[in-house]
């Protein structure tokens, strides 16, 4: 359950990992649901390659948002997705306010059950990160959307240089039903000659290596807000959900894991509901009490 909205299961698909449900979509249908990669008014290109780069204990990602814009999202993608079995959640993203506004009102759609504004994007110039790293910018970008729409309410927030759990009281404060903590965190990657190896230049890094990062975030930010905490950060299996959600988060984002292994969603669904068999919820469930009182 999510701010009144029911959901099969807590494990949800991180936005930019696994495209739009459609490449997988018999794994998509067992998932809590799928967050779509990020849409834009207008059709991105995106970065130059490479895009991507390895590192010990995950990936830097330099996409830079690459996307069709929403027209054709929703004439070309949207009905294909019309009998999806979990929740659709549409990733936004934009430069301004104005344009988060105006895709929020083309997205009424009753196949959609949720928008998650992008405002902890780290590789692209404008909007992204630089947007969610001030809280008034926060406030006044979520209180305009929330105007316009009628869906479940997420923004995704970023812990670079800021302090996530004032942005999320920010994004509380204007009308937020939830937050994503935390997106990827910046990242320079250079080659044998010492030179930028992405075609962005910098990245996101994301897996395993940001989880502790991830998890005091969670914590602290689940400690600031009433309001539901999505989450994510180098969770690769069932286990690391499992402290995600001891943590303070209501539900779980997966990320880089769907990039190495496309079902991995679906495995970390199958360990966690054994974790928590085993545990017998008892321990699961202390931890939740010992949050409220705080």
């Amino acid at each position: 359950m999510l701010a009144g909205v029911k959901f099969r299961n807590p494990v949800i698909a991180a936005s930019g990992t696994f495209g739009f449900g459609l490449e997988y979509r018999q794994i998509a249908q067992k998932l809590g649901g799928i967050v779509t990669k990020a849409i834009t008014l207008e059709p991105r290109a995106g970065n130059p390659m490479p895009r991507i780069a390895e590192v010990c204990g995950g990936i830097v990602n330099s996409v830079g948002l690459e996307n069709p814009g929403i027209q054709r999202f929703k004439t070309e993608i949207l009905p294909r997705l019309r009998n999806l079995k979990s929740r659709l959640i549409v990733n936004i993203a934009g430069s301004k306010t104005d344009e988060f506004v105006q895709i929020a009102e083309m997205l009424e759609e009753d196949q959609i059950t949720a928008l998650e504004l992008n405002l902890s994007c780290p590789n692209v110039r404008e909007g992204g990160v630089l947007l969610g790293q001030n809280p008034k910018l926060v406030k006044n970008l979520t209180s305009a959307v929330r105007k316009r729409t009628r869906k479940l309410l997420i923004v995704k927030l970023t812990a670079n240089f800021v302090d996530p759990a004032v942005t999320a009281r920010a994004a509380e404060d204007s009308g937020a039903d939830a937050v994503t903590v935390i997106n990827t965190l910046f990242g320079l990657v250079l080659d044998e000659n010492g030179q930028p190896l992405l075609g962005g230049r910098t990245g996101g890094l994301s897996g395993p290596a940001i989880k502790p990062f991830a998890l005091f975030c969670v914590d602290r930010v689940a400690a600031a807000v009433k309001i539901p905490v999505i989450g994510c950060g180098g969770i690769m299996n069932g286990q690391d959900a499992y402290e995600f959600l001891c943590a303070g988060a209501k539900m779980v984002q997966v990320g880089t894991a769907n990039l190495i292994t496309p079902d991995r969603s679906w495995k970390i669904v199958r360990e966690l509901a054994v974790i928590c068999r085993l545990k017998k919820s008892v321990q699961f469930k202390k931890v939740r009490k010992a949050r409220c009182k705080k």
